[in-house]
């Protein structure tokens, strides 16, 4: 394992002038300033590129009962886990998440490697109730999730993030061999520490690749969280193959009742209704999208699903910031059509449309394509 490159401690370092970043309008107001940090970290978002994830760990042991974050970072991780499950397979609904926990010194699953979040949710849910005992072990829940994502096709993205309480790891080998398995077999690992700098979880991340970051607060932990959900951009080393899908649409009967494989392994749900998703080559019926076909195997999915995941593979440029100065007289943003009042606009680089700040905020995160654009290709 190379060796971590010589840092500079804090108490190394001069006096930081943190003060000096404050500065007073001509009317003695600390306004226009705040205005430019909240625009820089709102900038910030659209530029960072981000991570999909495969398997989550989460560290449930004494140090989960830290009131650090209220109400404790038991209840508020669990919390945020379940707004990250339902934003993850909003943004990625072909993708899949697992959950392992780690406590006690072992590590076992929550819940298996699925594309279903309602069975996610309800696992989080029951967690909540989870005794916190004992010490984590980093090296028996990297290795169950390896045993897991070393299986998946080429193509798909081996992505972990490990939410960890602890400053201290029980585990039973040598985790650094571990490490160089996981680069080996190119699985990414990013760490969200709840408490202080870890130094294995450093060396585990620079050498998969992944992120590490400390949380301060519940509103950055969401923060922090939340950057996972994209998945990285398609480049030319990434292997290529072919996926058989079904492609369906709902339909309903007016008078036949007939029989939902969804609801084969469901004692709570009644498996008669009279419309739902049919399986193109079995013509197995299903209530619910995606889902992979009982009867044939065959991944049955909606155009939606579909074009949601295509925008992640290609993502929309960023768009180029100008000063609002250079703009002529009209000075209306292309989306809100509200009059632009912030200093830097955002222009698309292809049709030079001008955007304000949450129009290009909302075009990158959920639009994820350009309307000046397509409006110009309509009018043609």
């Amino acid at each position: 394992m190379d060796e971590e490159p010589e840092r500079a401690k804090r108490w190394e370092g001069g006096y930081e002038r943190t003060w000096e970043v404050l500065k007073e309008d001509e009317f003695g107001s600390l306004k226009a300033t705040v205005e430019e940090i909240l625009f820089q970290s709102k900038r910030k978002r659209a530029l960072e590129s981000h991570g999909q994830v495969r398997l989550g760990m989460v560290s449930i042991i004494d140090a989960m009962f830290s009131r650090r974050i209220r109400p404790n970072r038991l209840k508020a991780t669990l919390k945020l886990m379940e707004a990250f499950v339902e934003e993850y397979f909003d943004q990625n609904p072909i993708s899949q998440v697992g959950l392992i926990t780690t406590k006690n010194k072992r590590a076992e699953k929550l819940t298996e490697l699925a594309g279903n979040p309602k069975k996610h949710l309800a696992a989080l849910k029951k967690a909540r109730d989870a005794a916190c005992v004992g010490e984590p072990s980093l090296y028996n829940s990297l290795n169950l999730a390896m045993q897991t994502l070393k299986h998946m096709p080429g193509h798909t993205s081996r992505e972990i993030v490990v939410i960890f309480s602890s400053l201290t790891t029980c585990d039973p080998a040598n985790i650094y061999e571990l490490i160089k398995t996981l680069k080996s077999l190119k699985i990414r690992v990013s760490v969200i520490g709840l408490s202080a700098e870890v130094r294995v979880c450093t060396v585990l991340t620079r050498e998969t690749g992944g992120t590490y970051h400390v949380c301060l607060d519940e509103s950055h932990f969401k923060e922090l969280l939340m950057f996972h959900v994209k998945p990285p951009p398609a480049n030319a080393q990434s292997e290529c193959s072919l996926i058989r899908m079904g492609r369906c649409a709902h339909v309903c009967f007016s008078q036949t009742l007939k029989h939902s494989q969804t609801h084969l392994d469901s004692t709570s749900e009644v498996g008669l209704s009279l419309g739902g998703y049919f399986c193109p080559q079995c013509h197995a019926k299903h209530t619910e999208l995606p889902v992979e076909c009982k009867i044939c195997g065959l991944t049955l999915v909606s155009a939606p699903h579909l074009a949601r995941s295509f925008h992640h593979l290609f993502p929309l440029e960023a768009f180029r910031e100008t000063p609002l100065e250079e703009l002529p007289a009209d000075r209306f943003c292309h989306a809100c059509q509200g009059k632009l009042k912030d200093k830097i606009v955002f222009t698309c680089p292809f049709c030079s449309g001008v955007f304000c700040t949450e129009c290009d905020l909302f075009i990158h995160d959920s639009l994820h394509c350009c309307p000046s654009c397509i409006n110009s290709q309509h009018s043609n």
